[in-house]
């Protein structure tokens, strides 16, 4: 049972919350929960056999079949004999394990002005995932006017129950430090909410700093692991001012208004706080150099100090805010220099970028080209759930700038230890969930809309030409996604209890 405890300063802060994300105050608001629908497609089957892939884990790579019976694997090995079940022939794949994407927005408000409505919600989000080889995604969870985390949390655990097929993560976005007290935030932990997320973009973060910084100390030391967006609000206010005084407020000046010295500044004070209250901190969409290495030489010091970056700084450049379709590519932070992406994939490969997430918003074109849009008024972030490990594979892999076990260990093994799952999820072992994605290294084609999911009706990667692709996801023993085709419908996606954060 949750303890609920309402506060004066909560709707300061989500007004400040609203102001530095973009996101209207409608979009921060969930409708009434329906009644329950019902469920089709999506379980498990009698019992499947994967037959003659090569396994791939973060630690091990071996041709091999995985034997699932009910929602579990239950052998994994050579030659494994059929006994009754669905056979799959995998010969040629790699068999992975199901990937996790530990940062989207997908839940969909209900009532309020069309303009602040997601195209995507769980259950278009979730389709999009599954195509993608995802099966659990981290969602993050925002109290609306006048709740608390906890009633987030509950209102959010409904939507996925009537609407997701992908397994959730919920992370509950921490607005007003005051509510949460130590029983508080024990309560999360023993719900299976192992994680909270910190945006220090929000005006009301230094107004209340101390409380936050206790709340990180409290979350650390009950195996919570904070998530950081770092960036500064007053360079960012400084910045936009600037800019609107000269006359340059459109999304072309973007990159302007968010300028580098507001990530490097606010990842060092998130670092520091990690420092003095010896809490896990995980620091979310990291774009550039200078703020990776402040983190890797963190890392250096045996800080725990963990690093996502998301796939439009691996693969785009600033310079796309100049084009006509700028607005498209809008996010927080701005897209950086070359320098800065190379130096991404530097830390992808040498371990101290741990994850990639999404940070997925399915905004429409529409809305993310509104002409009213300025630095001052934003729509940030993209869809982007189908394509990204795909684009990891392409770019990354089949070019050589990470190994095949390095991309297991991003999509899968670093973020199911990270958020408590390991190894229920995030590996292929006896005991795990039937978790798989099976993938053919070899098919190249062109990222097309008409093979999307994603509601938004674009993608960045429109015309891309990537290698690599997922053939079948299962998911919990079920075939979710084949050759193209989604094989559940919404429903059978799970509020995923998480245990303590683990370490890298």
């Amino acid at each position: 049972m949750f303890v609920r405890d309402t506060n004066t300063r909560s709707s300061l802060s989500r007004r400040d919350f609203v102001r530095a994300t973009g996101l209207g105050m409608a979009a921060l608001a969930a409708g009434a929960a329906r009644g329950p629908q019902p469920v089709f497609g999506g379980r498990p089957q009698d019992g499947l056999l994967v037959r003659g892939g090569t396994i791939v884990t973060a630690e091990d790579r071996f041709r091999g079949d995985v034997r699932v019976r009910g929602e579990k694997i239950v052998e994994v090995g050579p030659g494994l004999a059929p006994a009754g079940e669905r056979v799959i022939d995998a010969e040629g794949t790699l068999v992975l394990p199901g990937g996790i994407d530990p940062h989207a927005h997908l839940t969909q408000a209900e009532g309020g002005p069309e303009k602040y409505r997601f195209a995507d919600d769980l259950t278009s989000g979730s389709e999009a995932a599954l195509a993608g080889g995802i099966t659990t995604i981290g969602n993050m969870t925002v109290p609306g006017q006048g709740q608390t985390v906890f009633d987030a949390l509950e209102r959010d655990a409904r939507f996925v129950g009537e609407k997701a097929i992908a397994d959730i993560v919920l992370h509950p976005v921490l607005l007003d430090p005051s509510e949460l007290g130590l029983q508080q935030i024990r309560e999360l932990a023993d719900a299976g909410h192992t994680t909270i997320k910190i945006f220090m973009v929000i005006a009301s973060f230094d107004q209340y700093l101390r409380e936050y910084v206790r709340v990180m100390r409290m979350a650390g030391q009950t195996g919570i692991l904070s998530l950081v967006h770092c960036e500064d609000p007053a360079i960012i206010a400084e910045a936009t001012h600037r800019l609107v005084a000269a006359g340059k407020s459109s999304l072309r000046y973007y990159p302007g208004s968010r300028p580098l010295s507001c990530e490097v500044i606010a990842t060092q004070r998130a670092i520091a706080y990690c420092e003095i209250t010896g809490a896990p901190i995980y620091v979310v969409h990291l774009s550039a150099a200078e703020p990776l290495r402040i983190c890797r030489d963190a890392q250096g010091q045996g800080l725990p100090v963990y690093v996502e970056t998301r796939p439009i700084y691996l693969h785009f450049t600033e310079e796309q805010y100049e084009q006509a379709d700028g607005p498209l590519y809008v996010g927080q932070p701005p897209l950086r220099t070359p320098e800065d992406v190379e130096a991404l994939w530097a830390g992808m490969k040498d371990g101290s970028i741990h994850t990639l997430g999404t940070d997925h918003v399915g905004w429409s074109k529409a809305q993310k080209m509104d002409p009213s849009l300025s630095i001052e008024e934003l729509r940030p972030g993209v869809p982007n759930l189908q394509e990204m490990f795909p684009m990891l594979y392409s770019e990354g892999v089949v070019r050589g700038r990470i190994s095949l076990q390095r991309f297991v260990e991003i999509i899968a093994a670093n973020p199911a230890k990270l958020l408590g799952l390991y190894p229920r999820k995030g590996t292929i072992a006896v005991g795990s969930d039937a978790d798989l994605a099976l993938w053919n290294p070899d098919e190249t084609r062109k990222i097309e809309l008409a093979d999307l999911r994603s509601r938004s009706g674009f993608s960045l990667f429109e015309g891309w030409e990537v290698t690599g692709w997922p053939r079948m996801t299962i998911r919990r023993g079920a075939v979710v996604y084949e050759d193209g085709e989604i094989k559940a419908r919404p429903g059978p996606g799970q509020v995923l209890s998480c245990g303590p954060t683990q370490s890298l």
